[in-house]
C-alpha cells in the first residue's frame, strides 16, 4: 500500500490517486520554483559543476502528469533545460571574509613543547589559589563594588536631601543620605532616624 503524509498524518492512497500531488508536495515544488527563478538567487548562487548536477536531477521528477497539476512548473522545466546546455556566470559576491589564524599560529609556535608545564602552572596558580590569594581577591572585589567607587563613577554629583544643593557629606552610619552642610543633616535627622537605624543594623 502507498501512504502519503498529509495534514499531520499518514494516509493510504487509493490506486487511482497514486500520481496525484499532495499539498505538501506542491509547497516544495513552489518553493523550488521561486528560489531557482529568482533573479537575486541566480545572481548569488554558485552554479558550479556539483550544484548544477544536483539541480538537473529535478528533471526526472518533472513528469507531464506533475506539470498538468501545477502548470507553473513549465517555467522550471525551461530553466533546467537552459541550465543543462549553458555555463552560468560565477556569482557576484559583495563581501569576502577569510579567516586568518595569525594569533593562534603565533601562540602554537611560541609554546610548542611547553604545554605540560603551562598546564601545571595553571593548575597551581589559577585553579588552586592559596588562602592568602583568595583573601586578596576578595578584598579587590570588595573595593571594586564599594559604594564610594560606584558613586565616584556616577556622571552626576549627589544632591542634598534637604535643600537639593550639591552635597559633599553623607550620613556616616547608613551612608545612604547626602547633605551639603551639617545644618541640613541635623534638620533632617528626625525624619531620617528610623531608616538610618534600620540600614545601619542591616548586614553588609
Amino acid at each position: 500500500k502507498l501512504k502519503k503524509f498529509e495534514n499531520g498524518t499518514w494516509h493510504v492512497v487509493p490506486t487511482e490517486d497514486h500520481v496525484k500531488m499532495t499539498k505538501l508536495d506542491g509547497q516544495v515544488w513552489l518553493a523550488l520554483l521561486n528560489l531557482l527563478l529568482s533573479p537575486e538567487c541566480q545572481r548569488k548562487y554558485h552554479f558550479d559543476g556539483f550544484n548544477k548536477c544536483q539541480l538537473l536531477k529535478l528533471r526526472a521528477f518533472l513528469t507531464d502528469v506533475l506539470v498538468d497539476q501545477l502548470p507553473n512548473l513549465v517555467e522550471m522545466q525551461r530553466f533546467l533545460s537552459h541550465l543543462a546546455v549553458t555555463e552560468p556566470a560565477p556569482p557576484k559576491k559583495d563581501l569576502i571574509l577569510e579567516q586568518v589564524p595569525v594569533i593562534r599560529d603565533h601562540i602554537l609556535k611560541k609554546n610548542t613543547g611547553k604545554w605540560e608545564a603551562i598546564a601545571k602552572q595553571q593548575v597551581k596558580g589559577v585553579f588552586s589559589p592559596t588562602e592568602e590569594e583568595l583573601k586578596l581577591q576578595a578584598c579587590r572585589w570588595s573595593r571594586i563594588y564599594s559604594l564610594d567607587m560606584m558613586e565616584a563613577l556616577a556622571p552626576e554629583r549627589p544632591c542634598c536631601r534637604v535643600c537639593g544643593a550639591e552635597a559633599a557629606k553623607r550620613c556616616s552610619r547608613c551612608r545612604n543620605e547626602w547633605y551639603c552642610t551639617r545644618a541640613c543633616q541635623v534638620q533632617h535627622w528626625q525624619k531620617h532616624k528610623a531608616a538610618c537605624d534600620l540600614m545601619a543594623g542591616a548586614p553588609r
